[in-house]
């Protein structure tokens, strides 16, 4: 419903509303905003942008405005004055009667955010130009769908002369009331080496299926591998299918984000679909073995040693753009082509590499 509000009424307001005259730079940046819609990976990759602009910026307050659903992730970031949430009219009128020298919107293609940018009347506005959202920012900066993501959000930070090299992992922290229930949580496999597995993922093309998690497991059984599988509740009933016959726990459902990120930070190796789950695991500095096929490798997939990506690469992969996914003909082929074996011998390699 948000997506079509946004394409009739946000695309509306931002072809009425009036252009901004461009300025300079302000000799002193006070006050930044950065609007972040959009779920966790995307919150994910924009910590990098954020701890840069806290380095080039120290003495700045750095506002969020985000959703309910990724706004968590942001207490994983130190620095940020105040995170603000779009469902919550008081916090959108405190934000447009606040006073911002620079606004960043991060988002890419719908019109809502960038229109709120442009309400604040800040005199440097910074977004992409991907449509007719370009001309609500005073500093336009092109997008490019095959970037990956992180670079895209550094990439704003151009118009400050800012131009920062990728911010390494690990680039987030876990608040300490997380990592303090981590044993508890675990229970006897506390000190035992684990994977932790992720078996959920926002739309049905991109599930893989409890059952070969399932086999994944018990293949790591023998080498004396436990497992946890973390989510949601309604992950809950693939968790069940993963443990039932390997020594793990199931603790779908019954986590907070930051206690999530708190086990994944404990544990050996994260194994995911393509999801905001595999990227607190990248960001983290933990190692991964990611299943892609409906989604862009080139923008979502972790990069460097310590991750592997599985993907068949079919000639219709990838069909999501711009964040939408076209319900599948072929019942997501690529994701079922995959294999527990071969995800098995990744998982496996790379303990071999940290061994």
């Amino acid at each position: 419903m948000m997506k079509a509000v946004d394409g009739i009424i946000g695309r509306a307001v931002a072809n009425l509303i009036p252009r901004p005259v461009q300025k300079a730079l302000p000799s002193a940046v006070r006050a930044i905003l950065l609007i972040r819609p959009g779920g966790i990976g995307d919150a994910v990759h924009l910590i990098p942008a954020i701890r840069a602009l806290r380095c080039a910026y120290p003495d700045s307050s750095i506002d969020i405005l985000a959703e309910q659903r990724n706004s968590a992730v942001f207490t994983f970031c130190s620095g940020i004055r105040q995170i603000c949430h779009y469902h919550a009219p008081a916090d959108l009128s405190r934000l447009l009667r606040s006073s911002y020298d620079v606004v960043i919107d991060t988002e890419q293609w719908h019109f809502l955010s960038a229109v709120v940018a442009r309400m604040t009347c800040a005199p440097v506005l910074i977004g992409f130009d991907s449509n007719a959202r370009r001309r609500l920012f005073s500093h336009p900066v092109s997008y490019v769908q095959e970037e990956y993501e992180a670079d895209s959000f550094l990439r704003l930070l151009a118009p400050l002369g800012i131009m920062p090299e990728y911010f390494p992992p690990p680039f987030l922290e876990v608040p300490h009331e997380a990592m303090k229930r981590v044993d508890s949580l675990l229970g006897e496999i506390s000190n035992s080496v684990f994977v932790t597995i992720f078996p959920g993922a926002s739309i049905p093309e991109r599930r893989w299926g409890g059952a070969k998690f399932a086999q994944v497991a018990q293949l790591l059984a023998p080498l004396g591998v436990a497992v946890v599988v973390v989510g949601g509740s309604d992950d809950r009933r693939q968790g069940e299918e993963i443990v039932a016959h390997v020594r793990g726990v199931n603790l779908a459902g019954l986590t907070s984000l930051a206690e999530t990120a708190a086990i994944i930070r404990k544990s050996a190796l994260l194994l995911s679909g393509d999801s905001g789950v595999l990227h607190i695991a990248v960001g983290l500095g933990i190692p991964t073995v990611s299943l892609f096929g409906p989604g862009r490798e080139s923008k979502w997939a972790p990069r460097g040693e310590h991750h592997l990506v599985i993907n068949k690469k079919l000639p219709c992969s990838p069909c999501t753009t711009f964040g939408t996914t076209p319900p599948c003909p072929g019942k997501a082929q690529c994701m079922s082509d995959i294999t527990s074996e071969e995800v098995f011998n990744a998982v496996t390699s790379l303990f071999m590499c940290s061994a």
